[in-house]
């Protein structure tokens, strides 16, 4: 039984429909693609710092760090420290995003076209909606049985509570772009935040820190506090995490619409030292929600599906009224991710896979509908993918190897366009491929019972290492292979 009631239900409604209104007002603001797809480039350090932890927190990231806890004990908040060491050295050194902020592109795809050409830019574009909207497939779904848990609905609603939140986050970003999402996140971060340090506090008070870590050392052992030790975990996870980590920082396109949204590639640097602490936090916190799960709930609570063992204790843990507050923040944070990830791969498919089509010649108002159709077309591809996908294993790992259908890749591809002279388009296209096949395939084999076996003895760690050495050695032999142009090209090209 849970604790939500229906004053709960007027505080979320209240706050779901001012920022719907909030986000549709600055339409008026939105006249030209750049001001939807990157606020005008006219974001500063402190928006930006709450614009991109908002973007990087929702009720997904909620669901997969609180498993991790269930199944890893503290060991499972090992991701985020990687992606907070990551964030911390390329904002430090400008590594990568230096010279693609300095480029003035809007989308990563759009720095390799001046490298590698017009090709390797559309295959680019290709991948990372590909990858994007694998990886973003199952936020609904698990936003949805977050709210189904927590609110004590009946699970039969849960497509009509999936629509109901896609629509709300569709209409402000259809409406204002980059402007609605940064100004809307201002709020959820605000929220988010509270909402984050109530639970985690009660937890603390309520429960005990005694308890937790005697909770993770009876179910985990050293493992829970140490992942090389981990038997699902093991130096194969952080190597693999470790990759995706820095890849994410350098190519994920969420976080490098920020920098790109900047006004500089300095205030771009300063988001990603002040927003590195925070990935942590994201890891650590949910973490221990689904640690305190752990202690409290007997193991026929949380059966075999760990990844709703949090909500399961959120429904009865959080008192009357406060509970409204909590589900605000998580939609919140929700909201605040889902419209960014859509508007993010929108960018994506307008800029890069569409460029051959407009080349940049269409008016602002034909290039904004385009824009909003795009975003529409998403949205209901999300809503349908959900549906049905069912993920095996845990959440994270999945949506680490989805990405990496495209982090592999374009990782490899900007650091060798950045600092590689030798690189070429051969390479780039060889790394492409191959980085989006390894990942892909594996999805596929862990879905047909002949080839299953295969996939859970390799495990997607191994499976994900070899994906990134691959996808460099790929660029490496294709650039050296491609013979070097005469004397008389070089001439003719000059």
């Amino acid at each position: 039984m849970s604790n939500f009631t229906y004053l709960d239900g007027g505080i979320v409604g209240v706050y779901i429909a001012t920022v719907i209104i909030v986000g549709v007002l600055v339409r008026k603001y939105v006249c030209k693609v750049d001001q939807f797809l990157v606020a005008g480039r006219e974001l500063n350090i402190y928006l930006g710092i709450a614009s991109l932890t908002a973007c990087e927190f929702g009720i997904v990231t909620c669901m997969y760090t609180a498993q991790n806890g269930v199944k890893f004990g503290f060991a499972g908040a090992t991701p985020g420290i990687l992606l907070a060491m990551a964030m911390l050295f390329v904002g430090v050194t400008g590594f990568g995003i230096n010279p693609l902020r300095k480029a003035g592109v809007m989308t990563v795809p759009e720095l390799f076209e001046k490298k590698f050409g017009p090709r390797v830019r559309w295959m680019s574009g290709v991948v990372i909606v590909l990858g994007g909207l694998l990886n973003m497939g199952v936020f609904l779904r698990m936003g949805g049985d977050f709210l189904v848990v927590v609110c004590g609905l009946n699970p039969q609603y849960l497509e009509i509570t999936m629509t109901l939140l896609l629509a709300g986050i569709g209409l402000y970003t259809i409406m204002g772009g980059m402007v609605s999402v940064l100004i809307t996140d201002y709020l959820q971060f605000i929220m988010m935040s509270i909402g984050l340090l109530v639970v985690t506090i009660m937890i603390f008070v309520k429960i005990g820190w005694t308890e937790m870590v005697q909770a993770v050392e009876t179910h985990h052992g050293a493992g829970g506090f140490n992942p090389f030790v981990h038997p699902d975990m093991g130096p194969a996870y952080v190597i693999f995490n470790a990759f995706v980590a820095l890849a994410v920082v350098l190519t994920w396109q969420t976080m490098i619409q920020r920098v790109l949204s900047a006004k500089d590639s300095t205030t771009g640097r300063k988001i990603y030292k002040g927003t590195s602490p925070f990935f942590v936090c994201r890891f650590l916190l949910p973490g221990i929600w689904g640690i305190a799960a752990l202690a409290v709930l007997t193991p026929d609570q949380i059966g075999e599906h760990t990844i709703l063992a949090m909500p399961k204790l959120l429904s009865t843990f959080v008192p009357p009224i406060l509970m409204g507050v909590v589900v605000a923040a998580m939609l919140a944070a929700d909201m605040s991710t889902d419209a960014s990830y859509m508007l993010t791969w929108g960018s994506v498919i307008y800029n890069d896979i569409m460029g051959p089509l407009h080349k940049g010649q269409w008016s602002q108002k034909k290039g904004l509908m385009w824009n909003r159709c795009i975003i529409a077309i998403i949205g209901v591809f999300l809503l349908v993918y959900g549906l049905w996908y069912e993920i095996k294993g845990d959440a994270w790992t999945y949506l680490a190897v989805t990405g990496s259908i495209y982090l592999s890749s374009m990782s490899v591809l900007l650091i060798a366009c950045c600092y590689w002279k030798k690189a070429n388009n051969w390479g780039a296209t060889l790394a492409i491929i191959l980085g989006a096949v390894l990942p892909f395939s594996f999805l596929v084999f862990q879905k047909i019972p002949a080839t299953e076996p295969f996939t859970e003895r390799i495990g997607p760690h191994v499976w994900g290492i070899v994906t990134y050495v691959g996808v460099a050695v790929a660029m490496i032999v294709g650039s050296l292979l491609k013979p070097e142009p005469s004397v008389e090209r070089k001439h003719s090209d000059d």
